[in-house]
């Protein structure tokens, strides 16, 4: 019998949505909610079984995606749409900053190596 255990452990929530959106290949701007609000939440819920208390920034986004995936499920007016803009361009530019931060991280933390072996 195979017993596999396969744990990511994600510095934080925009962490764990980056990992989700690269997992599926799909553009940042181009997030389908649904799905990955769904897997989001089966992460949460082995985040929570690990250590509850360290989850709180974590049910933040949940929150955030619920309340995107169900905008985009609910009827709109024509009026109201063009009032309201698009709620998945705030978390896309927080993950685009997210991801230029982490990117410039593995860049400093390469470039540490390399001065270490230098030295």
């Amino acid at each position: 019998m195979d017993f596999r255990v396969d744990l990511n452990i994600f510095r934080g929530p925009l962490d764990l949505l980056l990992y989700l959106v690269r997992k599926h290949e799909v553009e940042i701007v181009d997030i389908p909610i649904s799905m990955i609000t769904d897997q989001y939440l089966e992460h949460l819920a082995v985040l929570e079984q690990l250590d509850v208390g360290a989850v709180g920034d974590f049910l933040a986004v949940a929150a955030l995606l619920i309340e995107i995936k169900s905008q985009q499920v609910l009827p709109r007016c024509d009026e109201v749409e063009d009032e309201l803009e698009d709620p998945r361009q705030e978390l896309v530019r927080r993950l685009l900053e997210y991801k230029s931060y982490r990117d410039a991280a593995s860049i400093l933390e390469e470039r540490s190596r390399v001065w270490q072996e230098h030295y």
